[in-house]
């Protein structure tokens, strides 16, 4: 069975977004809900996971990560509505 890695954003109590990669997003936001996510969404609790995108290779996930967080919030929030 074949590896698969994610992008997603998540949106917080604040209302902000928040972008990372990982194998498994439901444990990986699980680690952002208990704190140890991330030093920002320790900050910025995360309230939902907003999007996602698979990926076969961890390369191809780290550039959209790369790609996503130079968006600006207009440009993430248009990302997630044409993702629904």
């Amino acid at each position: 069975m074949d590896k698969k890695f994610y992008v997603y954003i998540l949106q917080t109590e604040d209302n902000k977004l928040y972008c990372g990669y990982t194998d498994d997003v439901k444990k990986r936001f699980e680690a952002h809900q208990n704190g140890t996510g991330a030093k920002y969404t320790k900050a910025h609790r995360p309230l939902k996971i907003v999007y996602n995108k698979e990926f076969s290779t961890k390369s191809e996930a780290m550039k959209e990560e790369y790609r996503i967080k130079h968006l600006t919030r207009t440009q993430k929030m248009e990302l997630i509505t044409n993702s629904n």
